[in-house]
């Protein structure tokens, strides 16, 4: 672990380079109201933001209009990192030509968006801001973070997507990238993405990924739902190279998840059933310590469920090798493995120790909705790899057919495709949702 540390400081520290804000566009983040919440005086309202990722936005050269990437970089503007940071500027954004809505506690994503009459996907990822150029960094151990969302317009094949990396505070900011986290810079996770600029630095030939440790609160559509905490042997942002970005690298990315339908309660979540996702409803994730403490160490991730005045607990497992449990704990980590197969990446990268010290140093509050051509999303709610037998314990993760993913189709049929959260809190075990009734 230490030689990783090492690397990821030193290539961070000699190469971080980025744009300077742009004058075409003033950056304004939208208000999101969001609320603290402690046992004894309940919850009060944080002027909370948020802030469009800097990948999304117009970056262009200084005093022209030419953009500094069109997929690979222009090799006249950036034939160096340096050269390309002197040359670039970043601007602010239009949020709602993107697709993103907020008012007072809600926040509407949506996929897709018309522009002159043409129908375009948007696939918007925005973080939350304690202030113009801080992102608001969740310190989540012995806490619980609640929100509301609606997911009746999040159909097969999409992503509406609620989750925390352990971006830096300030995006990277530093003398040399003067954008950081007011224009959105510095995002990771734990698949290690290969975007055009890590910490503000140009990846000018996508050698690099940045990796992070990243906890999945709430990867889900109408049909299915699922809550994996992905663990890296690093701390902070790491640039990865080669191997280190991939499967067998420095972060868990295959997740250790709880996917209430692929556990065998199929009648759980969706349309209709227990959780009824044709209405808005309540998630609660605990973040539980060995000493119930915020200094203990982290030992299990609950999850609650509030619809129509009434508390409703997680699925229990229902699948031979696995105890039937409703949370996730290093134990529940270790025998799904055994059950349904893979490598065990979350135990050996950290497992829950790990990602609690992440969440211990605190983590950024991140919102999106996707589609994947990739895969059709069928990891999160179809059948899943497509070569496996469905009859296999683990394969089937939800009802969506094998072409539900399709992006065309999509777009198609549901040109309106958005999920909303609101009421967004975090607070101590129990504070969020007191006074209401287990069901």
């Amino acid at each position: 672990m230490s030689q990783y540390l090492w690397l990821g400081a030193s290539i961070i520290f000699t190469l971080v380079i980025a744009q300077v804000p742009g004058t075409l566009t003033p950056e304004e983040h939208p208000k999101l109201i969001t609320q603290k919440c402690t046992k004894d005086g309940g919850c009060i309202p944080v002027d909370t933001a948020i802030v469009l990722d800097a990948s999304y936005r117009y970056i262009h050269e200084v005093g022209g209009y030419t953009p500094c990437a069109s997929g690979a970089f222009n090799s006249t503007i950036c034939p160096t990192v340096e050269v390309c940071a002197k040359n670039c500027e970043v601007e602010g954004a239009d949020y709602s030509t993107y697709g993103i809505k907020t008012a007072g506690d809600a926040l509407t994503l949506n996929l897709f968006t018309t522009k002159e009459g043409i129908l375009g996907e948007s696939s918007p990822r925005v973080y939350l801001m304690a202030d113009d150029s801080t992102y608001d960094m969740l310190k989540l151990l012995n806490q619980e973070l609640a929100f509301d969302v609606d997911m009746s317009k999040v159909p097969c094949g999409i992503n509406g997507a609620l989750y925390l990396s352990e971006m830096p505070n300030n995006g990277g900011l530093n003398g040399l990238n003067k954008v950081g986290a007011k224009y959105g810079s510095g995002y990771c996770d734990a698949q290690c993405p290969k975007q055009a600029f890590i910490n503000g630095m140009a990846n000018i030939d996508q050698s690099f990924g940045a990796c992070c440790n990243e906890m999945d609160i709430w990867e889900a559509n109408s049909a299915a739902a699922a809550y994996p905490p992905h663990s890296c042997n690093i701390t902070g942002v790491y640039a990865c190279t080669g191997d280190l970005c991939g499967s067998k690298g420095v972060c868990d990315q295959s997740g250790c998840d709880f996917n209430s339908y692929r556990l065998g309660a199929r009648e759980f979540y969706g349309p209709g059933k227990t959780i009824d996702t044709t209405k808005k409803f309540t998630v609660v994730t605990q973040f539980l310590t060995d000493d119930g403490s915020s200094a203990g160490k982290l030992q299990t991730i609950s999850r609650i469920y509030i619809q129509n005045g009434a508390v409703i607990g997680n699925s229990n497992v229902n699948v031979p090798g696995v105890d039937p449990v409703s949370s996730i704990d290093d134990s529940y980590c270790t025998s799904q493995v055994k059950a349904f197969g893979g490598s065990g990446t979350f135990e050996k990268l950290g497992g829950m120790a790990g990602l609690g010290s992440a969440l211990s140093r605190g983590m950024v509050l991140i919102f999106s909705i996707w589609m994947d051509a990739g895969s059709g999303m069928l990891w999160l709610d179809g059948e899943y790899p497509l070569d496996a037998n469905a009859t296999k314990p683990g394969v089937a993760r939800g009802p969506c057919a094998a072409d539900s993913g399709n992006t065309t189709m999509l777009a198609n049929l549901y040109p309106d495709a958005q999920v909303k959260w609101s009421n967004i809190k975090v607070g101590d075990i129990g504070s969020t949702f007191g006074g209401l009734k287990a069901f």
